[in-house]
């Protein structure tokens, strides 16, 4: 088979993203269509720019999640083909049978891997970490962030001393010691996990209970079983059968994190709530003078119901575009940590993993770099784009 011209393989990269195409026109025509019923996502198909970032964060999460279905990859992103090492984009597969695809659309890197496949495998790595962890960073800095900025005083400054203090501490130097064997043996990576990951539950379990507290016969039955279902995923979470901390039976544990993608999750989130606990700080500090938060207080209402009331959906503007900001920034930092090798498998499809893998010949062979660096670029830029649409349609509030 002669190799395909770059006609024939954007061609044939368009037919292979079909299920993607469909599915973000159906998003779309369903958003537009009910927009207006749809607050602020809905509003947000009145600016050009935020449609834009949408289209390309929805492009790469349907890339991420039917490439785990194997519905776009060509091959799989781990098979080795000894005559397509480094070939070029376009190259037919000698030999191909019926059930191979017969050509590697964007070339072979330098282990003879299909190109374009790790691609698609790499988003679905950004779309299961990247969003989590930044969930998980928000729990993290807005269950802190609200007392520190509502009460003040001493805790204020003992939870703002910390955050400074680890903001202070250089990131790299950070990963770099959470990954090393000897760290890693010592369980600091899951003991962490233990602790950072508990806040989700703090935070529902407060929000429920300030907001039910005065109808116990509704409050006592909804904790149990939100926290139950809640508690049950904490559980599988931190606990790893052979670890330091294995808490449940492995029959029990619903999931198994493995080693390496629980220290870049705890990692990332390490870092990232402070900066989110600084932000909720100064909006509660901000918003707790306000004149309905002052009628809160005149009702009996008490501390927590008006800070998880009152005060954190009137801040959710700024937070909803920093959370869009955050997980580009979380993307940018789980390419990093690929490309320097920390914590990721070396065989991870990842985009940094891959960016490092196809440096060492950039000079002589482009495409295995530029795929995934490419992917990178345009993922952090539709997040950048759909953060300004937010914020634009946001200050018209």
């Amino acid at each position: 088979m002669e190799p395909l011209s770059w006609a024939d393989i954007l061609g044939r990269i368009f037919v292979q993203f079909t299920p993607v195409w469909i599915a973000l026109v159906v998003v779309f025509a369903a958003s537009i269509w009910f927009k207006r019923n749809l607050g602020l996502y809905g509003k947000l198909f009145d600016s050009t720019i935020g449609m834009i970032g949408f289209a390309l964060v929805m492009f790469w999460v349907f890339t991420g999640i039917f490439g785990a279905m194997d519905m776009v990859v060509t091959h799989d992103a781990l098979n080795q083909i000894s005559v397509m090492k480094n070939k070029a984009p376009g190259t037919p597969v000698m030999g191909a049978g019926e059930d191979v695809y017969p050509y590697y659309l964007l070339g072979g890197d330098n282990l003879a891997r299909d190109v374009f496949s790790r691609m698609v495998k790499g988003a679905w790595v950004v779309v299961q970490i990247a969003p989590l962890a930044t969930l998980f960073a928000f729990m993290v800095g807005i269950t802190l962030g609200l007392p520190a900025g509502f009460y003040g005083g001493r805790l204020d400054t003992l939870l703002s001393f910390l955050a400074n203090l680890i903001l202070a501490f250089p990131v790299i130097l950070l990963f770099y010691l959470l990954v090393t064997p000897e760290i890693i043996a010592t369980g600091i990576p899951n003991y962490m996990a233990t602790c950072l990951f508990v806040f989700p539950l703090i935070f529902v379990a407060i929000l429920l209970n300030s907001r039910y507290h005065t109808q116990p016969a509704l409050r006592t039955p909804l904790l149990i079983g939100v926290l139950g279902v809640l508690g049950w995923l904490y559980l599988s979470l931190i606990s790893e059968v052979g670890s330091k901390v294995q808490v449940i039976p492995g029959f029990l544990d619903l999931f198994d994190v493995p080693g390496g993608i629980l220290v870049v999750f705890v990692s990332v989130v390490f870092v990232n709530s402070p900066t989110v606990f600084r932000i909720v700080r100064g909006l509660t500090m901000d918003i707790k003078t306000r004149d309905y938060v002052a009628a809160a207080q005149t009702r009996g209402e008490g501390p927590w119901y008006i800070m998880l009331w009152e005060i954190l959906p009137n801040a959710r503007g700024p937070l909803i575009v920093d959370f869009c900001l955050r997980i580009g920034y979380t993307t940018i930092l789980l390419g990093t940590l690929g490309f320097f090798g920390l914590g990721l498998p070396p065989e991870s499809p990842d985009w940094g993993t891959t960016i490092n893998d196809g440096r060492r010949l950039l000079s002589i062979y482009l495409h295995p770099a530029i795929v995934p660096a490419l992917s990178l670029l345009s993922l952090v830029l539709g997040l950048n784009l759909l953060a300004d649409g937010l914020r634009e349609e946001s200050l018209k509030d």
